[in-house]
């Protein structure tokens, strides 16, 4: 399925039969002139937190094979903590609930720090946000159907943990430790996996992820 997510057949019971699809638009990182030159070298610019516009509330997701996708997001820290970063986390739900979705990272709206917001409920009443997460122990393992907004119409097996400890920080930078089973813990495995600058089709084969590619560039060969 999609974790950023539309599910399929396969897992339809686990989701709640909930429509997962999120579209995004832009997200400026800092200036126009570094925007340039970053995007012209093809890596975010890491020296300083991203400057948020506060107007924005739909956020451009990036598509494989853009390079900012493999930059490995950097800590929250202390001082990313203020209000334009509480905006961007309300303005990542809005969109999310908006499409509708289920799960978002940080790094596929062009924002390297490391979080990411998820609510998996059909009544979308149970937001939760993720900062510096990271997995205290896995159990188990589960073969989903994944695909990705960041893939788009593309769909693969995956493995991974069935369940999983999660330890983060909530929006306030309170910590908190979070059991998590089935599609939660599999929309979190997926999200983190953002972060580390890794795509689910790095699961795939080599010949299959050159496929992966040839197929996407047609597809935007043919919306051109």
């Amino acid at each position: 399925m999609p974790l950023d997510w539309l599910p399929t057949e396969q897992t339809t019971q686990d989701a709640t039969n909930a429509d997962c699809r999120i579209r995004f638009s832009r997200l400026l990182p800092e200036s126009a002139d570094n925007q340039r030159n970053d995007h012209a070298h093809g890596t975010p610019n890491l020296s300083e937190p991203p400057r948020i516009e506060q107007d924005m509330s739909r956020l451009t997701i990036l598509e494989f094979p853009d390079p900012r996708l493999r930059s490995k997001a950097r800590p929250v820290t202390t001082a990313d903590f203020t209000p334009a970063f509480q905006t961007l986390l309300d303005d990542m739900f809005e969109t999310m609930y908006a499409a509708p979705g289920i799960g978002l990272a940080a790094s596929q709206v062009d924002v390297h720090l490391r979080f990411m917001v998820i609510d998996i409920s059909e009544e979308k009443n149970e937001p939760r946000v993720f900062i510096n997460p990271e997995i205290l122990s896995k159990d188990g393992q589960t073969t989903y159907q994944e695909g990705c907004l960041s893939v788009p119409g593309i769909f693969a097996d995956v493995n991974r943990a069935d369940r999983i400890r999660v330890r983060a920080l909530d929006r306030h930078g309170e910590p908190y430790e979070l059991d998590a089973d089935g599609l939660l813990a599999i929309c979190i495995q997926h999200e983190m996996d953002h972060l580390d600058g890794r795509l689910f089709v790095d699961y795939l084969s080599p010949l299959k992820r050159d496929l992966v590619k040839k197929r996407l560039a047609k597809q935007r060969r043919g919306a051109a």
